[in-house]
This record gives structure tokens, C-alpha cells and sequence, in this order.
């Protein structure tokens, strides 16, 4: 397609234009020409103008199709430290059909001619992007007007929608055409960053921080594209656990903000919870800081110096970056087009979902209750690629786990599919053996406590002992891990304020952890 009329000098500029009938109306896509030969011209007088770019400009948000080749062999030459100069990209361009009609070669020279791209090449190179950007839009508004008026397809509104969204988070982020095929150099580089923070972090961490020492050394921390299915049968402190690493990564990020540093081990998170309100996980956050129990700041019975240690941890917590969502019912698809608001507006790096069985999908597979958990996790492992952050779901286990002497959860134990564990990257199972222990102490105590016989004191004092043993012991079973071993953890567990920890020593032949 001709650009541009030579006329001696420095060719014309010419308006391209894509046109389109609509009720005989043409409609042009949004470029400019000068503009591209312009920023063209000032990287071909001096090549160290794109090392200094904020701009992410690439050879496809050029509208030009001869202005995309040209700054694609730029980018190739410079990528071998090689000098790009019209010199240097003539032998590439002789045979070019479209330089041909410009003059051939020559045109290349033209291009810096006046030098008045180096004057504002930022400036140019940011009109050239969102230019780029308007005409995806266009492209999207087009795909989305035509989907709308076709009503012979089997799809809903409501999903023609959340596609919508979807397009159109991708061209804010500046990648309307999709992720681009990574070469191995950029992969390379990519895995030696991650290496790097591993070693400068002290602990081997290349990923965000769960907050829980133990965790960290197991899984090198939370990765992105990752999803984490956190299971356990009710009363194991699932949720308590969601909530405390969700708090330690906000938490993590907001020090990184007031202390700086090479690298950021923390994030903002989002936290979607189905279950519970925000205020209740509010108050599980700060009865945790805080160290006073639940249930006192429920029933307000606390004395001036509790209070006062509740509203220090309120006032250290008014700037945590974690944001919470309680709407009930949600379907895999109202999620995701949440999660992207977030991240788009508070650019969020974390996601916990509390919990995916209370999640809904499409609607299309809701007679097949497994189909349809299918879909679910198959969607949170998506929006974890599509947003490059660690998602967290929560899971319940079927009731086989309390039909074993034996509590422990094992991956067969995964409720109403094995789809989960097949899209899960890892897969966690909290247990705490002192919840089961409690719920079969002996009888015969009576209210005064004194015992009904010598034997039911005896057993009794057998089960005590046992009970103090295991008391406040949790343990998390990485039972698969694509990054690396699989095995369990040691925690501690705070039930008054539903909090969990590392232990603080290296020794756990006594637990019975491997």
C-alpha cells in the first residue's frame, strides 16, 4: 500500500487510512504517519533513543506495514550490537516492494534528513502506542458489536460481556493481541532474575512471601501463574491461614514501600471471600495482630490496655494494600472480571479465594456438579496466567477423611473432582491433629473435676498427656508441587486468634515431620 509521494527531498506525508462501509460512511482507524517516520528517523540517527524509552514500543504498534519491518530489523540489529543506520538496513530493504514506490533505498536516508525526531522521541514514541492502543479498541469494539448482533450463537450475554472485559483489560495493559511467544534468551533471562532474588533474599525465596518461614523454605514462595489449592476438612483453619498470608504479603509490600530495595517479596492482595463478610475477616486480621481473641473483641469485653493495642494494630493497618470482596454467589467469570479491576486499578499480585466450592460457573454444566467445579478451576488456573499472579483457592474435603483412623488428607481426598488437582500447581493440606485428639477425651471427669473412677483417671491422664503434646501443632502437606519436592511442614496454630506460624527452631524430629 503507498504511503508516501516522493517529491524530491523529503517525501510527502499522506494519510492511511482504513476504510469501512458503514451506511456509506468511512471510517478511518487512528494513525500518524509523520509521527512514525519522525520517531523512525530520530532512532536511525542515534540508536541509544530507544534504551531510553518509557514507552514499550514494539514493531506491531506501528500502522505502517513498512515501518514495522524497518524498526523490526532496528530492534535486530541493536539486539547484536550492531549499529542500525540507513546504511546498515539497505541490504535488507532493496527487494522491498513498498520502500520501491517511496524511491527505493533512498527513502531510508530521507528518513533522517531533518533530525526532528530527536527533539521529542518520547513524545512521539507515546503518541505512536496509544494510537496503537486506540485502534485495538476500535477492533474491539467492532468484535464486541458484531458478537452482540449475532444471535445465532450458543453463547450468553452475560459471557459475551466478561469476554468483552477480558479484551479490553488486555489493551489497557497494553496487550490487546495477546502475550507474545517468548524467545529462550528471554526466558533465560527471565528464570535468572528469579535466581537472583532467591539468593539476595537469604532464604531462597523467588517468589512472593507467604509470611511463614517454613512455607517459604518448602516452595520458594508463592509463584506467579500459580495455582494453589489450600484444602482441609472444617475446623483445620483454612481460612485462618488464607487470611495470614494473604495479611503477610500486603504487609511485606507496604515495608518494601516505606524501606525500598532491590527486590519486592510482597504484593497487594486481594482477598474474595464467599463465606465470610469483610467485617468478620476484618476482625479475624486484627484480633490477630492485635493478640487479643475474637471473641472479646465480639463481645467487647476488653480491658483500656487491650483497646489500646487494638487501635495501635487498626492505625498500622489503616495503609495494608489488601483489598477485600464479600459478594456472595459468584460465578467464575463475575471473579475474574473483578480480579482484573483490581489489578488494573491497584495492581494487585496476590488473589485468595475463599472458598472455590462456592463458586459458580457458567450455568451450562450446572447439572453436572463435576463439569462444572471443571470449569472452575480450570478458569482460576487461567486468570492466574492471564493476571501473572499466584491464586490461592481454598477447597473442602469429602467426608472419606473422617471414615479413616487415619486423618490425614490425601489427594484422593479432593472434593467432587480430580480436575483440581490436575490444573493445581500445588496442592496444600492443612492438619492439625490436637482439633481431632480434643473431640474424644475420655469421660468419667465430673464438674468438680474429680474422677467417676481410678481407670477414667488413668485414661485420662494418658490422653492429657498426648493432647499436650500435639497442642498448638499444625502441619501443612505439600502433597504437589510442580516447582519441587513435596512433603510436610511444621506450623504452629493460635486458635484464640485464629493465627498460624513458624516454629522457631530447626529440630522437628518430635513432631513426627519428616
Amino acid at each position: 500500500m503507498t504511503m508516501m509521494r516522493a517529491s524530491g527531498g523529503m517525501a510527502e506525508p499522506k494519510t492511511m487510512m482504513l476504510v469501512e462501509s458503514d451506511d456509506d460512511t468511512a471510517r478511518k482507524l487512528p494513525s500518524n504517519l509523520e509521527a512514525e517516520a519522525a520517531f523512525l528517523g530520530a532512532v536511525l540517527i542515534d540508536n541509544r533513543v530507544i534504551e531510553e524509552l518509557q514507552t514499550p514500543i514494539r514493531a506491531e504498534h506501528f500502522f505502517e506495514p513498512l515501518h514495522q519491518r524497518i524498526y523490526e530489523r532496528v530492534l535486530a540489529l541493536i539486539e547484536r550490537n550492531a549499529t542500525a543506520s540507513p546504511v546498515t538496513l539497505r541490504p535488507h530493504f532493496e527487494a522491498d516492494e513498498a520502500l520501491k514506490e517511496l524511491g527505493g533505498p533512498k527513502y531510508l536516508a530521507q528518513l533522517t534528513a531533518n533530525g526532528a525526531g530527536l527533539l521529542a522521541p518520547r513524545e512521539l514514541a507515546q503518541q505512536i502506542y496509544d494510537l496503537a492502543l486506540l485502534r485495538e479498541l476500535v477492533s474491539v469494539g467492532r468484535g464486541l458489536v458484531e458478537g452482540a448482533l449475532d444471535t445465532s450463537e450458543e453463547t450468553s450475554p452475560v459471557d459475551r460481556i466478561a469476554a468483552a472485559e477480558a479484551d479490553l483489560y488486555r489493551v489497557a495493559e497494553g496487550a490487546a493481541t495477546g502475550k507474545e511467544a517468548e524467545t529462550f534468551r528471554e526466558a533465560a533471562m527471565t528464570a535468572i532474575k528469579m535466581v537472583e532474588a532467591a539468593m539476595n533474599s537469604g532464604g531462597g525465596l523467588s517468589g512472593k512471601t507467604s509470611g511463614l518461614e517454613t512455607i517459604d523454605r518448602k516452595t520458594s514462595g508463592l509463584h506467579e501463574s500459580d495455582l494453589i489449592i489450600l484444602a482441609g476438612r472444617p475446623g483445620m483453619g483454612k481460612t485462618a491461614l488464607a487470611t495470614n498470608i494473604a495479611f503477610n504479603c500486603a504487609e511485606a509490600h507496604l515495608q518494601w514501600q516505606r524501606d525500598g530495595g532491590e527486590f519486592n517479596y510482597g504484593a497487594p492482595a486481594a482477598f474474595f471471600s464467599l463465606e465470610m463478610s469483610a467485617d468478620q475477616l476484618a476482625t479475624r486480621i486484627l484480633a490477630e495482630q492485635a493478640e487479643i481473641s475474637s471473641e472479646s473483641l465480639r463481645s467487647g469485653k476488653m480491658s483500656p490496655a487491650d483497646f489500646q493495642q487494638l487501635s495501635y494494630a487498626s492505625q498500622r493497618l489503616a495503609e495494608l494494600p489488601l483489598y477485600i470482596d464479600d459478594t456472595p454467589a459468584l460465578t467464575i467469570s463475575a471473579l475474574r472480571t473483578r480480579a482484573r479491576r483490581l489489578k488494573r486499578r491497584h495492581d494487585i499480585g496476590l488473589i485468595v479465594v475463599d472458598y472455590l466450592q462456592l463458586l459458580q460457573g457458567s450455568g451450562r454444566a450446572n447439572d453436572n456438579r463435576v463439569n462444572e467445579i471443571s470449569e472452575i478451576s480450570r478458569g482460576l488456573k487461567t486468570l492466574a496466567k492471564e493476571l501473572s499472579v499466584p491464586v490461592i483457592a481454598l477447597s473442602q474435603l469429602s467426608r472419606a477423611v473422617e471414615q479413616r483412623e487415619d486423618k490425614r488428607p490425601m489427594l484422593s481426598d479432593l472434593r467432587e473432582s480430580g480436575s483440581i488437582e490436575q490444573d493445581a500447581d500445588m496442592v496444600w493440606f492443612v492438619y492439625r491433629e490436637d482439633y481431632y485428639l480434643a473431640s474424644i477425651e475420655p469421660e468419667g471427669r465430673r464438674g468438680d473435676g474429680s474422677f467417676s473412677s481410678a481407670e477414667a483417671e488413668a485414661q485420662h491422664a494418658e490422653w492429657s498427656q498426648k493432647f499436650d503434646e500435639v497442642r498448638g501443632r499444625a502441619s501443612l502437606n505439600v502433597a504437589k508441587q510442580r516447582h519441587g519436592s513435596t512433603g510436610n511442614v511444621p506450623l504452629l496454630f493460635q486458635s484464640e486468634f485464629t493465627k498460624f506460624t513458624s516454629p522457631n527452631f530447626k529440630d522437628y524430629s518430635d513432631w513426627g515431620i519428616e
